[in-house]
């Protein structure tokens, strides 16, 4: 095909029944959007709420690389709205590439837009900076540090172990760039705080709470890197427990509480249940034996495919399957030079998983990959998988989720495309729009 215009056409075209505001996403973040100066912040004092870095860095560059929009920084997410296509609204994860063919610019009046091979597409709404985010922790420290919110405000995300105990080659899984991440912030001279204080939580909960007096902030995830030792004495399971401890009793029922950790034997995963957590993030990443074999040599080591998939199913025992969502990384199936050649065989082995893990009541979420380029498979892979694997995933998630009865999972907010706020991947915003927000916040209160 000669333009990327063209490419995206073609799939609007052959898939219909995949809303038209997913393609245009998917391909934003497997490939990333170039920033015009005119579409840059003035950061924290600025009127644009700007990218916190929440986790990995989601960038095709490293902070020297990215130019302007490492000193001024973009914002966090965009919202696309109408343009040739009327695209209704839609909430895309920011992943800066400077070689983009996709560019977010002022015209001459200043409205933000988004242009696809010179032609502008989309208008383009930018995140207004909270009011929380205007006032500062007793220690000096900004709110969007130690406890920044994503997903259109929806989301409050507390990685409070910024480093992942899954080091080096033989251990850190190939397209994770959460080491490098904390590096490359400390090395800029940013604030990036290693192991977030339980009491500085608190307190940036505190402010996020007095301020956010339209109640937006809905959820919040504990994450960070896995351990494999200890943190500050505690396992794993104690020490991402204790956080979720001493928020619930500080501020009950305000949020739906989530964890992002390992798959962790039952017992363990009794305490996350036991110290208030509602959904329960056992990531699988990549379903192919060999894939995960290779791509997450630390996990295999470590716990084991196998071993890994009987925790994620035994947990469902302690949460209820409902409230059991494991992430994997939708694209690395199609990575050189182990992945799958053909689009086919890699979501034939993708919904071989979905089907596995919905047989059994449990609905899978995904990320979508962003090749970052320190990490072994995004050097390998700098354009990522094709954007119809993404598409054709899509069309697989909703058709498999349909056959065993299940919808939208709790604590994504609300389904459909123009409603959903989940930026990272298009998942929500494929799936039919027969829920609201509060239902399902509501639901997954009921059910913990």
């Amino acid at each position: 095909m000669g333009s990327r215009t063209a490419l995206v056409e073609d799939l609007m075209e052959r898939f219909p029944h995949v809303p038209r505001e997913a393609v245009f996403k998917e391909d934003l973040l497997r490939g990333g959007v170039a920033f015009d100066p005119s579409a840059l912040s003035d950061n924290e004092a600025g009127e644009v709420k700007p990218k916190s870095y929440f986790i990995f860095s989601f960038d095709h560059g490293t902070l020297p690389e990215l130019g302007e929009a490492a000193l001024r920084r973009p914002p966090e997410e965009i919202i696309l709205t109408g343009g040739p296509y009327d695209l209704r609204r839609t909430v895309v994860s920011v992943r800066v590439n400077p070689t983009s063919p996709y560019r977010v610019a002022a015209d001459e009046e200043g409205l933000l837009g988004l242009y696809l091979d010179g032609r502008r597409i989309a208008d383009v709404g930018v995140p207004p900076m909270p009011e929380y985010y205007r006032h500062k922790l007793s220690n000096g420290k900004s709110v969007m540090e130690v406890a920044p919110t994503i997903q259109w405000g929806y989301l409050i995300y507390l990685t409070v172990f910024r480093v992942c105990q899954y080091f080096g080659a033989k251990e850190e899984c190939q397209y994770c760039d959460i080491n490098h991440n904390w590096r490359q912030h400390k090395a800029a001279g940013r604030p990036y705080t290693g192991v977030k204080d339980v009491e500085e939580v608190l307190e940036a909960l505190e402010i996020i709470d007095r301020y956010d007096t339209q109640k937006t902030s809905t959820a919040y995830t504990l994450t960070g890197g896995a351990i494999t030792k200890t943190v500050a004495g505690r396992d794993e399971a104690d020490f991402y427990g204790h956080y979720a401890k001493a928020i619930e009793e500080r501020f009950p029922g305000r949020w739906i509480g989530k964890v992002v950790a390992q798959a962790l034997p039952k017992d363990d995963v009794q305490r996350f249940k036991d110290y208030g957590v509602q959904i329960y993030h056992p990531n699988y990443e990549v379903w192919d034996r060999r894939l995960f074999e290779l791509y997450c040599p630390g996990k295999e080591r470590y716990v084991g495919r196998d071993e890994w998939h009987k925790r994620i199913l035994d947990s469902a025992e302690i949460f209820g399957a409902r409230n059991v969502i494991p992430n994997f990384v939708a694209g690395v199936e199609m990575a050189e030079p182990f992945g799958f050649t053909s689009v086919d065989e890699a979501i034939a082995s993708t919904t071989e998983g979905l089907r596995f893990f919905m047989s059994h009541g449990i609905t899978p979420r995904f990320t979508t990959w962003c090749p970052e380029p320190t990490t072994p498979l995004g050097k390998a892979n700098p354009q990522g998988a094709p954007l119809e694997y993404h598409i054709r995933l899509l069309e697989a998630y909703r058709a498999t989720m349909d056959d065993f009865g299940l919808s939208s999972p709790p604590g994504y907010g609300p389904p459909g495309p123009g409603n959903a706020v989940f930026s990272v991947s298009s998942f929500m915003d494929s799936l039919p729009a027969n829920e609201t927000a509060n239902e399902t916040a509501k639901e997954t209160a009921n059910e913990a």
